[in-house]
């Protein structure tokens, strides 16, 4: 039988541990502010706001300024800031402000619409300037806390913070390239946001944000950056080239349908034409021919006469969205096995890629 004492002793150490338990997650809770306020103090000052002005012409053909906002990241201490390509585009004039309200007019380094990232270069002028340092993309895991700070709605120097919901996603660039291993996020990301940072828990660039998926033109939970990996490679060879080495084949073509190949007789239910190849190109080299006669079918003029590449190694190619999707994992100077129809005949080249 419990005594009278032993109940209040029992009723006592829930209390207290009660009050412990309340006291750590409190504790816990201030831990994870602390490093936010940290982050935030320290970093802030290495993101710009992007104010980028495009000159166009308005119904009347009078030249009209455009202007765009977003966001940067300082990544090099002698002013080399990288950002999305589609926050720059082909703006005549680019200004970046800091968070001390301080601004400097940026000169495009280089840009690469198919990775959608671009390199802006600002005189310094004495000015100190607080770096973000390059992450890494291994290691980075499902539930991990992020952060990122950027300019959404011109709102500079906004925090948001939230984990990672997921790796390893795919998304279209405006020149429909796909960029691979993207960091899908629910930190809250907005127009504005884009070309800022998506930073780990210690500070580090794990990468740059980049799209949203959205009904309401708003953060809906969904938020994509382009992983720091890619960032790296596509920055380095900005600022060193500006512009990139991409391992290409040289050809452009379309791709034609099951019964239309059938219809001109290529034994291939699927493939590209060649309508093009570039003068001292890969395929060039090895003797791939493009059409040389249309064919009216329908309202529709058809390439005909030219190769059909059906496969490049061991994937098949509908489109020439398959060949870059393809190309995209492959090295300057790497060895391709390219399966093509010429007339009535399957053949197969191998090809050595050369830059586009």
């Amino acid at each position: 039988m419990i005594s009278f004492w032993q109940q209040k002793l029992t009723i006592a150490f829930k209390f207290y541990f009660g009050l412990g338990l309340i006291s750590s997650l409190s504790m816990a809770r201030l831990a994870d502010e602390q490093n936010n306020v940290e982050i935030y103090q320290k970093y802030n000052p290495a993101v710009v706001n992007i104010t980028a002005v495009t000159l166009t012409r308005d119904f009347f053909f009078e030249i009209v300024p455009q202007k765009g906002v977003g966001s940067g990241a300082v990544i090099r201490s002698d002013g080399y800031i990288v950002t999305n390509d589609h926050v720059v585009g082909s703006a005549q004039n680019v200004e970046v402000t800091f968070s001390d309200k301080s601004q400097f007019p940026a000169k495009v380094i280089g840009t690469d619409p198919d990775s959608d990232l671009t390199i802006l270069k600002i005189e310094p002028q004495g000015k100190k300037l607080t770096v973000l340092d390059f992450g890494v993309s291994e290691g980075l895991a499902v539930g991990q806390k992020v952060l990122a700070i950027g300019n959404p709605f011109g709102l500079g120097g906004s925090l948001s913070v939230g984990v990672i919901s997921s790796l390893g996603r795919d998304i279209r660039t405006q020149t429909d390239r796909l960029i691979k291993d993207i960091i899908q996020t629910d930190a809250a990301i907005n127009p504005g946001n884009s070309g800022g940072p998506l930073m780990d828990s210690s500070g580090k660039l794990i990468g740059i944000n980049a799209q949203i998926v959205s009904r309401s033109g708003g953060s809906e939970g969904i938020g994509f950056a382009i992983n720091v990996k890619t960032v790296k490679k596509i920055t380095e060879q900005l600022i060193q080239f500006g512009k990139i080495l991409r391992p290409d084949l040289g050809v452009e073509g379309v791709g034609l349908s099951p019964s239309l190949f059938s219809s001109l007789g290529i034994p291939t239910p699927r493939g590209v034409m060649i309508t093009e190849v570039v003068e001292k190109s890969a395929a060039k080299i090895v003797g791939l021919k493009s059409a040389d006669k249309e064919l009216v079918y329908g309202f529709r003029r058809i390439p005909i006469g030219g190769d059909v590449i059906y496969q490049i190694d061991e994937a098949p190619i509908s489109s020439m969205r398959d060949i870059y999707d393809y190309l995209s994992e492959k090295k300057i100077n790497d060895m391709v096995l390219v399966y093509f129809v010429r007339g009535s005949s399957k053949r197969t080249v191998r090809v050595k890629l050369q830059a586009e």
